[in-house]
């Protein structure tokens, strides 16, 4: 618990402000709002991880890519990817959270109605009980945007229970 307290109160010491209406403020908004809903404590920005979530979408842009990354040491990740220019920031966000519709609450990875937990796997992220910290970013490339969000500490661990 003394452990728990220390890492919250480290993550909010260095949590970066967000400025209402940019980039960071949509996603992080739109992601508290769903937990929120359920009962969850609000995330904290993390410049950090959104500096490493850039790096990993300008590569994915880059490359006209779709692959998570390989690091990461306690991090989650959502991806998403789309028509360049065509989809907000909420829609992309949007996406992760319509994935509710499959999930009910359990110990993962038993958490979708469908029996598959990679269709809820973007949405169990964003609302697992232990995740304090998002950073995400976007890149855009030739042909498609690229939405990179990263978590800390990391979700979707097998047998933990999520709401």
């Amino acid at each position: 618990m003394r452990i728990m307290r220390f890492l919250v109160l480290t993550a909010l010491l260095f949590a970066a402000p967000v400025k209402a209406g940019s980039f960071d403020s949509i996603v992080l908004t739109a992601q508290n709002a769903e937990r929120q809903r359920i009962g969850q404590p609000e995330l904290v920005w993390s410049d950090r991880l959104a500096a490493q979530a850039q790096l990993w979408a300008n590569s994915l842009a880059r490359r006209g890519s779709f692959e998570h990354s390989s690091g990461g040491s306690g991090q989650g990740e959502n991806l998403w990817m789309g028509t360049s220019g065509a989809f907000s920031p909420e829609q992309m966000i949007g996406g992760f959270i319509s994935e509710a519709r499959l999930f009910r609450p359990g110990r993962f990875p038993y958490v979708s109605r469908t029996g598959n937990w990679a269709d809820v796997g973007h949405y169990s992220q964003i609302i697992w009980p232990g995740t304090r910290e998002v950073g995400c970013a976007l890149a855009r490339g030739r042909d498609n945007d690229v939405l990179v969000c990263r978590y800390w500490p990391a979700g979707n661990v097998m047998g933990q229970q999520v709401p």
